[in-house]
């Protein structure tokens, strides 16, 4: 058995990446050949998977919009990939100019060309890409206060977007919450994006396995329940938690967009 392609990590070029497949289905250019193939083959048994990235993708969007306007100037991406056009120091700068981004991801190669557009863009300045286990929340905090670049004594809006499913019950994801918001100062933000459970996902992945012999990294889907027992003890922002295109939906709705397979919440610590 290989290693399982949507698995985050270490992947160069020449291996598919689970960011770059992403920057793929978002439309972006920061993909390899390799990339697009498996990220059509994904979509072979999975063809409802773009849609479901970019619904996520434009959370993330209306979420930075909204915590600037609620006064947070810096921000925690976690899980991050490639900060492509549209990307939150895009969107934050946009809307208050002196905000302040640091990305996270587990992989080096990503986090390199990262810099790299950041530096092209002429937001390095102001944003910055750490290489970092989300999963091991006193490395990413201590790497964040040597570069300086966020104050941990003020402030600060974490990001989970789309990314909670690679993380597995295993490895506590509740506790790993609870050691960031633990750090972060009072008036701190905890934005969210889950998948929730979907079978029709699950036997594609499992059929794109079967035809193409590429595993897949076993993902954990939870419950309405589950993901709001991460938000305990912040302060549950209007509209609470709901299917991902219905907080705070600011184009135009899916007709079943109540449907959709995950939620998304944001939450302030007191």
């Amino acid at each position: 058995m290989g290693r399982a392609v949507w698995a985050p990590g270490v992947n160069g070029p020449e291996q598919p990446s689970t960011a770059r497949i992403r920057d793929y289905w978002l439309g972006g250019i920061h993909h390899s050949p390799v990339d697009r193939a498996v990220a059509q083959q994904v979509q072979l048994g999975v063809p409802q998977l773009p849609y479901i990235v970019r619904v996520h993708r434009a959370f993330l969007r209306r979420v930075v919009r909204h915590l600037v306007g609620a006064g947070v100037r810096q921000f925690l991406d976690l899980g991050s990939g490639v900060p492509t056009a549209g990307n939150v120091h895009e969107v934050a700068s946009a809307h208050g100019p002196t905000s302040r981004v640091v990305y996270v991801d587990i992989d080096p190669v990503v986090v390199n060309e990262s810099r790299m557009l950041l530096a092209r863009g002429g937001g390095a300045s102001r944003a910055s890409a750490v290489v970092a286990d989300l999963c091991q929340p006193d490395r990413v905090l201590a790497a964040i206060e040597r570069g300086r670049l966020l104050d941990l004594d003020e402030p600060v809006a974490v990001l989970l977007t789309d990314v909670l499913h690679f993380v597995s019950d295993a490895d506590d994801p509740a506790g790993m919450i609870g050691s960031y918001l633990d750090r972060l100062a009072p008036g701190s933000y905890l934005s969210m994006s889950h998948t929730g459970h979907d079978e029709s996902m699950l036997a594609g992945f499992s059929m794109v396995e079967r035809m193409y012999g590429t595993p897949v990294l076993p993902l954990t889907f939870r419950s309405l329940r589950q993901v709001e027992g991460f938000l305990t003890g912040l302060d549950i922002v209007e509209p609470g938690v709901v299917p991902v295109p219905l907080w705070r939906p600011e184009e135009e709705m899916d007709l079943n967009a109540e449907r959709f397979a995950g939620y998304a919440a944001l939450g302030r610590k007191p």
